[in-house]
């Protein structure tokens, strides 16, 4: 039995497809350095994750992202999976690195080529490409420049993208500038548990202005380039944020500073409020970097917002955390269920955050961009792999989504995280958090009963649910 977690009572009780309407957007999602591999062929240059890596003790297992699941070479064997599970939607990104190996000037022929291939063989297939132009794997030619520290980042990024919109904005309609720049910033240049691995107040605060600042400037030039009707977002990770002690003053006010730092730090300055200063002080000291008419470049006027939601964020008043003030209290402590990353089943956070994102009053359309669970899986011997928790979790976190729209929240799209299994940044390939399980020794894909349940809820009819990657090629005529 599961625990009741997995079933909170505000889920309605049952639903379809058809309960979202017609023009709701399903699919699934993906990224460059956590898939590819292929890490330095065909041209492609190092990112800060390649060398992050390579770092002792940075990565569970020491283990690397040199090969991954191998998407450079069998994405149309995994785009044929895709399709036979009757998605609509594919969200990927593009390695920076992949394209202009140094980050700037020199631009790889071969590299863009590959993602031309790519979205042609999404349209193929009746597959819609959802592309993000930057998932957290700089190149490492610009980190040695000072990375995202650097104000010419801004630049080095608007050249970037100007030059990948003109080759594929002809077929590409939905487009992502940046993937949860919170988490690059803060995890790797406050925190220093992902790439670049730096622990500096000063470089995070940096770091965050010039990301907002290449939120909306490549927003700006998409809107330039790609032809009318076409659709530009950004995403946000957040979590719901409750306090430790529902009725404890310091507590409350440790939740707002979580609450402004994790959640409205960059979605703020994107809709024209600024950062949220007054609710975390800290910010402040951001003035050094801030230059004359920053502030009238921070908006975009985005044509939607992608949310990305795993659990939520139980929060205490700490005396030991300076500036801040704050702390998280942490799933197993409490006592709750919580996945393979620590992170408490709460599906109801789903809805709170699609709430609250769609509270502002000039929040564009909202679309979940990224939600799922990891959870251990197991091949077993008829080779099936059966995933009951996540299921659960998934119809749960769906349900959710409804509730919000049923309520009258503007959220029109829904994009499991992940498609496959991948390398999970820190963690390594040891939490797995695919509809589609891979196994690494020999990269044979497996759909999981999570997988079956979302195709089935599509409408999709799988044949079979063990499929290896050159068998999954011949299942499409």
């Amino acid at each position: 039995m599961l625990p009741d977690a997995f079933f909170p009572p505000t889920t309605p009780a049952s639903f379809s497809r058809t309960d979202f309407g017609a023009d709701f957007q399903w699919g699934v999602s993906a990224a460059a350095y956590q898939t590819e591999g292929a890490w330095n062929l065909d041209g492609k240059g190092p990112s800060i994750w390649d060398d992050f890596v390579r770092r002792p003790g940075r990565i569970k297992r020491a283990e690397t992202a040199e090969v991954a699941t191998d998407f450079y070479h069998r994405w149309p064997q995994d785009l044929d999976l895709i399709h036979q599970m009757g998605i609509d939607n594919f969200r990927f990104s593009i390695a920076w690195s992949r394209i202009m190996p140094h980050g700037l000037g020199v631009f790889n022929q071969k590299g863009i080529d590959y993602y031309d291939r790519l979205v042609d063989g999404c349209l193929e297939r009746g597959i819609t490409p959802w592309p993000t132009l930057y998932h957290w794997d700089l190149p490492a030619a610009l980190q040695q420049l000072g990375g995202w520290t650097n104000r010419d980042v801004v630049g080095w990024f608007t050249d970037y993208t100007q030059r990948v919109a003109a080759r594929l904005g002809d077929r590409v309609q939905h487009w992502m500038v940046l993937n949860e720049p919170m988490v690059f910033t803060g995890a790797g240049h406050l925190l220093g548990i992902h790439a670049p691995g730096r622990r500096s107040l000063g470089a995070f605060l940096a770091a965050t202005h010039h990301a907002a600042l290449a939120q909306a400037e490549g927003g700006r030039v998409l809107r330039a380039i790609l032809p009318a009707g076409a659709q530009i977002g950004t995403t946000f990770s957040c979590s719901y944020v409750t306090p430790w002690r529902p009725n404890h003053a310091r507590d409350a006010r440790a939740t707002r500073r979580a609450d402004a730092l994790l959640n409205r730090l960059f979605v703020e300055p994107a809709l024209g409020l600024g950062y949220p200063v007054a609710d975390v002080p800290l910010l402040g000291w951001m003035d050094r970097y801030i230059k004359p008419g920053d502030e009238q470049r921070l908006p975009f006027d985005f044509d939607f917002l992608g949310v990305q939601n795993y659990t939520r964020e139980v929060v205490r008043h700490s005396p030991y955390v300076p500036l801040l003030w704050a702390s998280l209290v942490g799933a197993a402590p409490r006592g709750v269920p919580h996945t393979d990353m620590g992170w408490e089943v709460y599906p109801e956070s789903l809805y709170q955050m699609v709430k609250q994102f769609g509270s502002y009053p000039n929040a564009p359309i909202l679309r979940v961009t990224e939600n799922g669970a990891a959870f251990p899986d197991t091949r077993t011997a008829d080779g099936h792999v059966h995933d009951a928790q996540r299921q659960a979790y998934l119809r749960a976190c769906i349900g959710q989504v409804l509730r919000a729209r049923r309520e009258g929240v503007r959220v029109d799209g829904y994009f499991a995280w992940s498609f496959t299994d991948n390398f999970e940044w820190a963690e390594g390939y040891g939490p797995r958090f695919g509809l589609v399980h891979v196994e690494y020794e020999t990269q044979r894909r497996t759909i999981k009963d999570s997988g079956h349940w979302y195709s089935e809820f599509l409408g999709g009819k799988p044949t079979s649910s063990v499929l290896t990657a050159d068998r999954a090629a011949n299942l499409i005529s």
